[in-house]
């Protein structure tokens, strides 16, 4: 039986509202902690190995957003699976060059710049399930939401309150620094991370002690949703603002709900039109009746004439599903079908070979 794999963001320590640069920095460390080349116990070449998967798939930004909404049912590696030896092969030796070839070197400038300041958080995907009525009238639904917020305490800012982050000297806040590297085609300079700040152009001497400086906590709250109506399955309902917190005191990124609606036992949903099948008996339709139907409104009563046949189309005006961010709704179409009795009583089956006989006698 194969072994269950872990989740990505705990294979690499890191929280789910963790940004572009804490990848990489956790990577960094798990890759010099378990690669092969530099760690020969038992157990760190397969450990290595779920790192580098880890790092392939957050790295990426459709990777991670898949991975995010299906879990390791969206991760992709084809049919021989992840190849790590991108990842293997290289030589320890050199952490620098590693690095640069991982993380790059003038694209990883603008991805530092953006880090020093304002960025805004990570999104969050979670799953709902609607009653059939609840999607089409629109409903209000209590959810838990589980993430990264700023802290309450200091702000988003990290620092004790009362107190504030002082800017890096180190890269003037920028959060980067020039590098001179030497090659036999000459000197190249780079900007990299620096590694006063860690990439955040401030640095906080006295740190909160609520969130010991990260500017987040974890929490757990409940949220009363407003579901539209009109919603069909599949949808998608954005809660602005609901994410995980952003980085620096940035704004939280949106929280995304995905639809799921139970079938109903007797209506069918067709875009804003509502289907039902409304079952007649032989005398129903050859004599004409009143009959009550049920809507999503309540009951209607539909005048069947004489002589309707099965699948006639009766039309109830503005019972169907609303229009999603609209005005009006839909129709409910009812479809009358005819239905055989399976069983007959003596009586009734006398009666009907009376009626027999009357008709064949019909020329």
């Amino acid at each position: 039986m194969a072994q269950q794999k872990r989740d990505y963001y705990e294979v690499l320590g890191i929280s789910r509202g963790a940004t572009d640069e804490d990848i990489k920095r956790a990577f960094r460390q798990k890759a010099m902690q378990y690669h092969p080349d530099r760690n020969k116990e038992e157990g760190a070449n397969e450990k290595f190995k779920e790192c580098a998967e880890a790092y392939e798939v957050l790295s990426d930004v459709d990777k991670r957003a898949s991975y995010d909404r299906y879990g390791h049912a969206g991760t992709n590696f084809g049919a021989g699976g992840f190849n790590y030896n991108s990842y293997a092969n290289f030589d320890f030796g050199n952490l620098g060059d590693i690095f640069e070839q991982f993380f790059g070197g003038a694209s990883g400038a603008s991805t530092n710049r953006k880090n020093a300041g304002l960025q805004r958080g990570q999104s969050i995907t979670m799953n709902i399930t609607l009653e059939f009525e609840e999607a089409s009238l629109g409903a209000e639904k209590e959810i838990e939401i589980k993430r990264d917020e700023h802290c309450s305490e200091c702000g988003g800012s990290g620092a004790r309150k009362g107190t504030s982050p002082k800017t890096c000297v180190a890269c003037g806040g920028s959060g980067e620094v020039y590098q001179v590297q030497r090659s036999i085609f000459g000197q190249f300079k780079n900007t990299v991370l620096c590694s006063e700040c860690s990439g955040r152009g401030k640095i906080i001497e006295d740190k909160c002690p609520v969130c010991r400086g990260s500017g987040v906590t974890y929490n757990k709250r409940k949220l009363a949703v407003k579901i539209p109506a009109g919603v069909s399955d599949g949808s998608q309902v954005r809660l602005s603002g609901e994410g995980y917190a952003g980085l620096n005191g940035g704004p939280s990124g949106h929280a995304y709900l995905n639809i799921s609606v139970r079938p109903h036992k007797f209506f069918e949903r067709e875009d804003n039109d509502i289907i039902y099948e409304m079952p007649l008996n032989f005398s129903q339709a050859a004599l004409g009746d009143e009959i009550e139907v049920p809507t999503l409104y309540g009951n209607e009563k539909v005048k069947v004439p004489a002589g309707t046949p099965s699948g006639k189309e009766f039309r109830l005006k503005g019972k169907g599903v609303a229009f999603l961010n609209g005005n009006g709704k839909g129709d409910q179409l009812v479809y009358a079908v005819l239905q055989t009795p399976k069983k007959l009583s003596e009586e009734q089956k006398n009666l009907l070979e009376k009626l027999a006989k009357t008709f064949k006698n019909e020329k």
